[in-house]
């Protein structure tokens, strides 16, 4: 019953913030400052549901988020700089080069059984990797700015002269990694992502093939990323090694698992609340108080911590009214 509940709860908080969402550019579409502030914001909530179906569903804390972020932005980037290629192919291909460098990491490291802390390790090692790569990779990479060519209007080349079309586009993006999320938990793989998260050995035990499924959820989760990461070349106009940022990946993991990890819109929550928190803070007072966001940032994360340690999502969250010990008493005495 209270599932079903649950279900019913989410489905009505995620209707509300599409209607606000659908709207939010008449009320901040004649700033385009704003208007970038809310898209990034938006941005975060894209990469943290995405991080949700590996970090949240599957147990493993992946820091590896603007590697692919970064991969696709360099993809989409790269063929529109060189060839004139349009960004709305190139962000697909950036998302499958996204999926080809996950899996070639996340073989081996499955293969050997990487988890826990080691495998936040590695993938958080590997974003510096590339970073570095990609600083000394002259071709497509190097230390200096890349800019995309500019033609205002442009629908074949993904520039608009106003942020509100990447608002709605990156909008898109969230609802599919919303639905992608739901889909998943809601399915055979999501009950097995589930499983093997809770305690990877007993869903071993029970037949799961623990491997394929952290390796499906993998590919799920760096396409959307690097689908996203065409679309924030685009919005910034460059591409840089700076894109492959390990402290941003690490905030990723941070907005999932205070959100709630497993919860589909808990990760959403969390980067409407910290991530719109911080970005308001330092636009309004970042250059009176330097830092004051990282202050009010650190001490929301201290307040969940204490308060909420299973995520903000569960304040939306039915429970059962009386504990599970009393109802068996209760049963033993009649």
């Amino acid at each position: 019953m209270n599932h079903k509940k649950n279900q019913n709860l989410e489905n009505l908080l995620l209707l509300f913030f599409l209607i606000i969402a659908l709207v939010a550019p008449l009320i901040f579409g004649s700033n385009q400052y704003n208007m970038l502030l809310v898209t990034t914001v938006l941005i975060y909530g894209v990469m943290a549901t995405s991080w949700n179906i590996i970090g949240g569903l599957a147990g493993q804390v992946d820091l590896a988020s603007f590697a692919y972020l970064g991969l696709g932005a360099f993809t989409s980037g790269t063929l529109l700089i060189r060839f004139n290629f349009t960004p709305w192919i190139g962000m697909i291909l950036g998302g499958l080069v996204a999926v080809a460098f996950a899996l070639l990491i996340g073989i081996p490291l499955f293969r050997f059984r990487i988890k826990e802390v080691w495998y936040a390790l590695t993938t958080c090692a590997l974003v510096e990797i590339l970073k570095v790569i990609f600083n000394m990779w002259e071709e497509i990479g190097g230390p200096v700015e890349r800019y995309l060519p500019y033609f205002s209007g442009s629908l074949y080349h993904m520039r608009f002269g106003s942020y509100v079309p990447y608002y709605y586009l990156i909008l898109g993006m969230l609802v599919i990694a919303l639905l992608v999320n739901s889909r998943i938990s809601r399915s055979k793989l999501g009950f097995y992502l589930k499983a093997l998260g809770e305690d990877e050995a007993a869903a071993e035990v029970l037949g799961v093939n623990t491997r394929a499924c952290k390796l499906r959820a993998l590919v799920y989760y760096s396409f959307l990323i690097g689908v996203t990461g065409a679309i924030y070349a685009n919005i910034y106009g460059f591409i840089h090694p700076s894109f492959f940022n390990g402290q941003e990946s690490i905030k990723i993991a941070i907005l999932g698992i205070v959100g709630g990890r497993g919860i589909t819109y808990g990760p959403l929550l969390a980067a409407l609340l910290l991530v719109g928190t911080q970005e308001l803070l330092r636009a309004s007072l970042g250059a009176e108080v330097s830092g004051l966001y990282l202050v009010v940032y650190s001490v929301i994360l201290i307040l969940v911590v204490l308060f909420k340690p299973k995520g903000i999502a569960t304040f939306f969250q039915y429970r059962n009214k009386k504990p599970a010990k009393q109802e068996v008493k209760k049963k033993n005495v009649v």
